[in-house]
């Protein structure tokens, strides 16, 4: 589920990103283009937090 709410939040605030960005920069905006960053972005950020994170295992 965590998956699916950073994937969720990563195309949402990307497509919120893209938007400005393209007004900043007075290009046009491009939905298509901006998801498929947005996804990338997502899935990178997830696959960091799955490698960064050690698992420690207690045992006693």
């Amino acid at each position: 589920m965590r998956y699916i709410v950073t994937l969720f939040w990563a195309v949402l605030l990307g497509q919120v990103v893209g938007f400005l960005g393209g007004a900043l920069t007075s290009t046009p905006y491009d939905f298509t283009w901006t998801l498929i960053c947005s996804i990338i972005v997502g899935l990178f950020i997830i696959i960091i937090g799955k490698v960064a994170v050690p698992n420690h295992k207690t045992t006693h």
